[in-house]
């Protein structure tokens, strides 16, 4: 079978992502497209945006910070004029902090940390859902961590932020009604830029995201309804 016709037999989705400028977020992007899926990408560089409209153009790459929910709302109003409701939404974007002990870490990184990692999620869930409830349809993943499930010193606050966000999944499955489904996803440990903040050299011992991203993004496709609410890790 040729690659077209390979591309041809897919059941194409609909994939909305946040975070995309950068790291898992801009892997996936190169990985989805490549299987032929439309996404839709939100981050807040310009110039990366820029370049992934110029090298993906039949997507759709929209400026949008997600701790801002205007921002949010206007993203999702641009996307859904686009492409429709998502099949897939991963919730992606996040941050962390400077490694140091808690009461070190200055209040305003924290703010800033929580508004991305937490509301960030709910900003984007509660302008989504609306569209993926009256579809009946749609997959939502909202990226966690190791340390969503375990804890590290001088980590405290993306700690707090990830478990809040395996909290707010298990809760959120047992809300949406049938035809949807909502899942946390442990992505592991990749070598990107937030991991060199707290690993420093030694984060180059892992795979890098376009590696990672060849097994997770088939991973990600082949979510179902029937694990709603599961804490999952990818392969």
């Amino acid at each position: 079978m040729s690659v077209d016709e390979l591309l041809a037999s897919i059941n194409t989705m609909i994939i909305w992502l946040t975070g995309c400028t950068a790291g898992l977020g801009m892997a996936l992007v190169k990985e989805f497209t490549g299987l032929g899926h439309t996404v839709v990408g939100c981050g807040r560089n310009e110039i990366a945006l820029q370049k992934l409209r110029n090298t993906f153009p039949d997507n759709h790459f929209i400026a949008a910070d997600v701790s801002i929910d205007e921002s949010v709302r206007e993203f999702c109003d641009q996307a859904l004029l686009a492409t429709g409701e998502p099949d897939l939404l991963i919730n992606n974007a996040a941050t962390i902090n400077v490694p140091a002990p808690l009461w070190e870490v200055p209040a305003e990184e924290f703010d800033t940390l929580t508004s991305t990692n937490i509301n960030g999620v709910a900003n984007i869930l509660r302008h989504t859902l609306p569209s993926m409830i009256a579809n009946k349809k749609g997959i939502i993943v909202n990226f966690s961590s190791g340390w969503g499930r375990s804890t590290s010193p001088d980590v405290a606050p993306y700690c707090a932020s990830k478990w809040a966000i395996e909290g707010l999944t298990k809760s959120l499955a047992q809300d949406l009604p049938k035809g949807l489904a909502a899942v946390s996803l442990n992505p592991g440990v990749i070598a990107t830029e937030m991991l060199r903040t707290c690993y420093g050299l030694d984060a180059d011992n892992y795979q890098n995201p376009e590696a990672w991203a060849i097994t997770a993004a088939p991973f990600l496709l082949k979510l179902n309804v029937s694990q709603n609410g599961q804490a999952l890790t990818a392969p």
